[in-house]
């Protein structure tokens, strides 16, 4: 199963950068690629929401399960319902040592088409990548200038 994991470091606090992370209704006014992002349940630990996202002009679009952990400063997601077979990962916010934060977002996904996975999965996997690099740098402008 393809696997796409992106980090950066940002210079903002922690908690500037979690609240960011974690303010998902926020990301369409500052990430070009996210369409929309709608909660549609939350109780403060778990969340559903749905997405509608550009990738390389394509909609994506799909519902997920979020545990929220904010302690840990994690959120760990799965696909419910939508356009890939599998669609699921984590995103994890850390203080670095000597100041600055970590952010990373760790996506496994299936497209669902076993017969074409060997030659779908690599630009799959490009386009994902691109597309999550573009959303953690949307969220280290949000966090830098709030």
């Amino acid at each position: 199963m393809p696997q796409v994991q992106v980090e950066l470091s940002i210079a903002a606090d922690v908690d500037a950068v979690w609240q960011a992370v974690h303010a998902v209704e926020a990301y369409p006014r500052y990430m070009e690629s996210v369409r929309s992002v709608e909660v549609v349940a939350d109780d403060g630990t778990s969340r559903t929401t749905a997405w509608s996202v550009l990738l390389k002009g394509s909609v994506l679009e799909w519902t997920e399960a979020e545990r929220v952990d904010e302690k840990r400063r994690r959120i760990e997601f799965n696909q419910l319902d939508g356009d890939l077979d599998r669609f699921d990962g984590h995103w994890q916010v850390t203080s670095e040592p000597g100041g600055g934060t970590r952010v990373e977002l760790d996506i496994a996904f299936e497209i669902g088409i076993p017969l074409l996975a060997q030659m779908l999965d690599p630009v799959a996997v490009r386009a994902i990548r691109d597309n999550s690099v573009q959303m953690l740098r949307g969220l280290e402008r949000r966090a830098v200038t709030g």
